[in-house]
């Protein structure tokens, strides 16, 4: 008997849209990726500088070592919790880019107004340490969106400008007249520290422009790559309606040679053959819209072209189904059956005097769906190592065809055969319902 049992058929999805989100989906990939990199780096510095201060304590004075405790050990046990707290997760959270940065830049700022407080106010605003600004505000366009690196470089003018408006008007530092005397004496020059507050904030406008850049340059090349595949799919899409609609009017001319070898043998049979026929258009028009199937529905076809062949070979072709009931709702390319069983009758039974038979199966094994049509006709011999017949029709050659554009590696298709032992074709695709 033939397999009845119908179901609705499945439109192929289309391409997901893009969307902005979509295209800052690797941006922010990329950002996270880079804040676990500079954590290792900010970690290593932060642990070389506590290094240091443990061996120069004992040159310090009490109120120095107070502030390398109180500012060090607390930057530092910050960093390595980041490890304990969010490292195992996929992604962490988005305000560490600018809670890492405003850190780095209270930890500077906070490391020159100790030294200030504590020693010399002259000697903390020349030292390099000033420079660290800078090294933070340089990492902003990897790791930050733009309105962060504003907020950090505003972070980094805004904290230094304090600390010089600090340290002058409560008196800790002498004012000198020009850079000269501020360079050799023990005072400062405004027209210096108004320079390196200005230098900052180049320097934050910089850094903020490279982060807008390289923004739009991830945002620009993800829409491109997007462009790319989605034109691929529209490419992918046309060569399978072709070749969809080239395995139509091939298994059309096959039915209509069926039906001329009956005409003046059995016209009887010969319009019952026109009425399946008629029957198994209907079936197969229903579904041109549609690249996949489920498989209930295709072997609902191939029900009514075995039919058609019943009539033409009588009693000399048995075609038996085993198929699993968890197979039947798998989704298959549509008319993948269809000339794998046509040529198990055409080049496997009807080339025998006394007919044959022929099988499908269809089976669910680990997440994969296996087909089989079999037929114990003449066969023939391979070469040694072919995957496939030696000239392949339009029938198989098309079905090759259109599962390596449908599933690429993860499909296989087999042909095996031998003098006297018919052909068997075995196709595995991934199970999808």
């Amino acid at each position: 008997m033939s397999p009845r049992a119908s179901r609705p058929a499945v439109r192929e999805p289309s391409v997901t849209p893009v969307t902005p989100g979509l295209l800052r989906e690797p941006l922010a990939e990329l950002r996270d990726r880079a804040e676990r990199e500079l954590n290792v780096v900010r970690a290593t510095v932060l642990a070389l500088l506590t290094a240091a201060a443990l061996a120069y304590a004992p040159t310090l004075t009490p109120g120095l070592r107070l502030v390398n405790v109180a500012v060090l050990l607390p930057t530092l046990a910050w960093t390595l919790g980041q490890y304990v707290l969010w490292y195992g997760r996929p992604r962490l959270p988005r305000g560490l880019a600018v809670a890492n940065p405003i850190v780095d830049v209270t930890a500077v700022t906070a490391i020159m107004a100790g030294y200030a407080l504590t020693q010399s106010a002259a000697v903390s605003l020349k030292a390099p340490m000033f420079l660290a600004y800078f090294a933070i505000l340089a990492a902003r366009p990897v790791t930050s969106s733009t309105r962060m690196a504003v907020l950090v470089a505003l972070c980094a003018v805004g904290e230094y400008a304090l600390l010089v408006a600090f340290v002058i008007g409560t008196g800790r530092v002498a004012v000198t007249a020009t850079p000269i005397m501020a360079a050799s004496g023990t005072g400062v020059s405004l027209l210096d520290e108004g320079a390196k507050v200005l230098l900052l904030a180049v320097a934050g406008g910089i850094a903020t422009y490279a982060t807008a850049w390289h923004e739009r340059l991830v945002i620009r090349d993800g829409q491109a790559a997007r462009e790319r595949v989605r034109l691929e799919v529209q490419l992918a899409r046309a060569e399978l309606e072709r070749l969809k609609y080239q395995l139509q009017p091939h298994f059309l001319f096959n039915a209509l040679n069926a039906i001329t070898a009956l005409i003046s043998s059995n016209p009887r049979a010969a319009e019952r053959t026109v009425h399946g026929l008629s029957e198994l258009l209907r079936h197969s028009l229903d579904s041109t819209a549609h690249h996949e199937v489920r498989l209930d529905r295709e072997l609902e076809l191939i029900g009514h072209y075995v039919d058609i062949q019943r009539l033409r070979f009588q009693d000399r072709l048995t075609v038996r189904f085993g198929i699993e009931p968890a197979a039947r709702n798998a989704l298959v390319p549509n008319l993948l059956l269809h000339p794998l069983v046509e040529n198990a009758i055409r080049h496997g039974v009807g080339l025998r005097a006394e007919g044959g038979h022929v099988d499908v199966r269809a089976t669910c094994v680990a997440g994969r769906l296996r087909l089989e049509v079999s037929d114990d006709g003449v066969g023939a011999e391979l070469p040694p190592g072919a995957a496939g017949p030696v000239r392949e029709g339009i029938g198989l050659g098309n079905t090759r065809a259109r599962l390596r554009y449908l599933f690429g590696d993860a499909q296989r298709l087999t042909v095996t055969t031998a003098p006297g032992a018919g052909w068997t074709v075995e196709v595995e695709l991934p199970y999808r319902t």
